[in-house]
């Protein structure tokens, strides 16, 4: 599926700003599920942009905004072909035993510990038990019924929860959004030893009706030995398939904020984040 997303983060000050440095990570990640085409990241103050790769493989832009300025667009438009499901290879059933014994599992160590927005306490551990209560299977299967567990037992209502709400606090309300389902699930799976990450994007949505909001969408990743990672989205208690498009990847929200960034000067009147996601037309291939 060809797909084209458009970003656009604006930051409006109630005065003056200056001395802005940011870190964007909105550039969608190559791997064997999606390729990047096409991305161009135009930033208004006019300033010049450099990139790296992180720890985790994800492309950062980075950018400075000396000059006094009174607001601050970040636009982000991206073409990107994902990879049919027919054509990804099924995710193999590996009992939960090869994973304790899996040399793969120790080079995962900081997906299956605990990170700032998921903490491995106890009331996570026993929200696992009570949803594998009929016992361990294997690490995929155990994922996902670790996922439908939440997409059960969880209501989905925004703004009850914020950007610093961690998973036992969406434990104790049982409710929250994409973000807090994907930091419950993977105290969960942490919980059961399995490694895994969260993962920052898109979905598109074929059923949007007209003037509904678009917004970013967070779901997980879990390590499966011999296979690699396999991604799941508790929000929708299904498989990840060729309609999410993945930007960043890491042990949660902190390590992939999509705009992370300091300035001096007046405060921030306003954020607003605009979102699209459309289906675009295939690619021709050169010949």
């Amino acid at each position: 599926m060809q797909l084209r997303v458009h970003h656009r983060t604006t930051y409006t000050y109630a005065g003056k700003a200056h001395d802005s440095f940011n870190e964007v990570r909105l550039r969608p990640i190559d791997d064997d599920t999606q390729r990047c085409h096409a991305f161009k990241l135009c930033l208004t103050p006019s300033v010049t942009s450099r990139e790296y790769s992180d720890f985790y493989g994800n492309t950062v832009h980075y950018f400075e905004v000396p000059d006094d300025h009174r607001k601050l667009a970040i636009e982000a438009v991206s073409t990107v072909e994902t990879t049919p499901m027919a054509a990804r290879p099924p995710v193999p059933r590996v009992p939960i035993e090869e994973l304790e014994k899996s040399s793969e599992r120790e080079m995962q160590a900081e997906f299956y510990n605990a990170s700032h927005y998921v903490p491995l306490d106890v009331e996570l551990w026993r929200e696992a038990q009570d949803a594998l209560a009929e016992g361990r299977s294997d690490v995929w299967g155990d994922v996902r019924r670790l996922g439908e567990h939440i997409y059960r037992r969880f209501a989905y209502r925004p703004k009850t929860t914020g950007v610093n709400t961690r998973a036992t606090d969406v434990l104790k309300l049982r409710m929250g959004v994409c973000q807090d389902f994907a930091h419950v699930h993977l105290g969960l799976c942490r919980s059961m030893g399995i490694p895994a990450r969260y993962v920052s994007g898109y979905f598109f949505n074929t059923t949007r009706r007209p003037r509904e909001i678009e917004a970013s969408h967070a779901w997980i990743e879990a390590w499966v030995p011999g296979f690699g990672w396999a991604a799941f989205d508790p929000t929708h208690d299904r498989v990840a398939d060729e309609r999410y498009v993945k930007i960043a990847v890491g042990r949660d929200y902190a390590d992939i904020r999509p705009v992370n960034g300091t300035y001096r000067g007046a405060p921030t009147r306003s954020l607003k984040v605009d979102v699209s996601v459309r289906e675009a037309p295939a690619l021709v291939e050169a010949t």
